[in-house]
């Protein structure tokens, strides 16, 4: 079972990753942040089971702070560096693939417009990191 912190502003968008990760692993715990800060303040206050999540969704255009910077907060704390963050986003643009990967983002995914293949993104990074890697 993963606990994912899924961080985006979208509310459809959310509503659709949430229900891909449960039909590709039911169980799946899953809790929203609308922006970076309030993901880091949930992340203080010890979201998910074990007190942090095994997997982070981050979406890069958000309000109050975006997905960069959350990133780079994310991985300057020793308490969650070794969190794997998948930038999740409806960008393809160089630029940002490039800045999620020099901050440290364990993969780069495109937000698919056609709804299967959305489906079927969410599902390949729930499999791979369900079943495929180790998690700390």
């Amino acid at each position: 079972m993963l606990n994912v912190l899924v961080v985006d502003d979208d509310d459809a968008d959310v509503m659709m990753i949430e229900e891909a990760m449960q039909e590709a692993a039911p169980g799946t715990v899953m809790v929203r942040a609308s922006d970076g800060r309030a993901a880091l303040e949930l992340l203080e206050a010890g979201v998910g089971s074990n007190g942090r999540p095994d997997l982070i969704l981050l979406d890069l255009n958000m309000p109050r702070m975006g997905g960069l910077e959350t990133l780079t907060c994310l991985k300057d704390d020793e308490r969650w560096t070794a969190i794997p963050v998948v930038v999740l986003t409806t960008s393809d643009a160089a630029p940002d693939i490039l800045a999620s990967y020099r901050q440290h983002a364990s993969a780069f995914v495109t937000k698919p417009i056609d709804l299967v293949a959305f489906e079927g993104a969410i599902r390949k990074i729930s499999d791979f990191y369900r079943d495929v890697a180790r998690l700390p």
